[in-house]
């Protein structure tokens, strides 16, 4: 197995900066590549903040000093040359494959003949990125969340080429990076499909969300409302959470899954009309909610929550991540539920589904045929080992 040693992390924004920092602490060699030194020196200043932060609450290790650690710590704007003595690359660039599988192939051209390319992309093919780059088996999938120092999960993911040798070398690397709050925890992703594990358990969801807010806009109800549905079940509503993370981001998303998984993802009237009017939610001021004016100390939106919309229910939302945390286990992609539930909890803070899962899954059988109906989407029917329950049977 290789050895590795030194590491490159290509794309040094907050993701990009997020890795390399904890790449450094866990002791590796890192240069920092990005288009331009602007933001490579942007990069660099960002991660010695970080990691003197880590110093003053003596969570480098003793007598370890942020200069020891920035020493190890190099710049450049040419991953050509940066490669030449690289063991692995982390790549966190632009989510457009054209660019990912050119700095593939730039990596493979100009490193050491053992060098692995990983991807931290959230979304895209594995398989794909790597295919024209000339070695294939040694490409793979590393994919962090965000804030990188302190969101526990790491999933690593092993394309259709990907070889046991590069996945397990992989896995080594993302084992040995730490975590500033929690305990670090590595999800393997055993078979490169569409959202990989945390955000393919969660995607689904989308689909009743688009039905929820077309059916409370044609009803005339106020969003508070619909936020009032969940008020003390979670720590934001489907509301507030669809500004606060981008309407566009939530555009794009379900367009990618319309076209890789099922038409049913499709963005409803509601989030098109907004995306169109670059009503993006929390980034641009304005979207369900006012971003700019009457807000919370927190600085989110005064919401009025006194009365419920009764159209979006929690124990639905439980009933279409199992249904998917099933459809995960059919297609091979993880090895047994406990690692799904597991990687939710530590990539999004949520428990899984499978552990209420476990006791409602008939009466959500159920519940999801009902919704499948009612919504005319197809997807949203219970998968064949979710109606069996041989799911139970595949806990590791």
């Amino acid at each position: 197995m290789t050895d590795i040693k030194n590491i490159v992390t290509l794309g040094v924004g907050l993701m990009g900066q997020g890795i390399a920092q904890v790449a450094l602490m866990a002791g590796y060699n890192v240069t920092l590549v990005d288009i331009n030194d602007e933001l490579v020196n942007k990069a660099y200043s960002g991660i010695e903040v970080g990691v003197k932060k880590s110093e003053e609450k003596g969570k480098l290790g003793e007598g370890i000093t942020t200069a020891d650690i920035m020493g190890r710590c190099k710049k450049s704007t040419d991953l050509a040359s940066a490669v030449k003595d690289a063991d692995m690359v982390i790549e966190a660039v632009i989510e457009k494959m054209e660019v990912k599988k050119q700095v593939s192939k730039i990596t493979m051209d100009n490193g050491p003949s053992h060098i692995i390319f990983a991807s931290n992309t959230s979304t895209m093919s594995i398989t794909e990125i790597g295919k024209d780059c000339g070695a294939p088996d040694r490409v793979c999938g590393i994919h962090f969340f965000n804030p990188v120092p302190l969101m526990a999960c790491i999933e690593v993911i092993k394309g259709g080429n990907t070889s046991e040798e590069t996945f397990n070398s992989a896995m080594d690397v993302a084992n040995s990076l730490p975590v500033l709050r929690g305990k670090r925890y590595i999800a393997p992703v055993l078979k490169d499909r569409p959202g990989f594990i945390v955000n393919r358990l969660n995607a689904p969801n989308h689909i009743y969300l688009h039905w929820v807010f077309d059916q409370t806009a044609e009803k005339g109800i106020p969003w508070g409302q619909l936020d009032a549905d969940v008020a003390g079940l979670m720590p934001m509503g489907p509301i507030e959470l669809t500004d606060y993370v981008g309407i566009d981001t939530f555009y794009h998303i379900d367009n990618y899954y319309a076209e890789t998984l099922s038409p049913d993802f499709k963005p409803g009237k509601v989030i098109t009309k907004m995306f169109e009017e670059n009503k993006l939610g929390r980034k641009t001021g304005q979207g369900f909610y006012n971003w700019k004016e009457n807000l919370t100390p927190k600085g989110r939106p005064t919401i009025d929550k006194s009365t419920k919309a009764g159209m979006f229910k929690a124990e639905i939302s439980m009933a279409i991540a199992l249904n998917e945390g099933c459809r995960l286990l059919e297609e091979g992609v993880a090895s047994g539920y406990k690692v799904i539930d597991d990687a939710n909890m530590a990539g999004m803070n949520v428990p899984g589904p499978f552990g209420m899962g476990k006791k409602q899954y008939q009466k959500w059988i159920d519940m999801l045929e009902d919704l499948a109906n009612k919504t005319g989407k197809e997807y949203l029917k219970p998968c064949e080992l979710m109606k069996t329950g041989k799911f139970l049977e595949m806990r590791k």
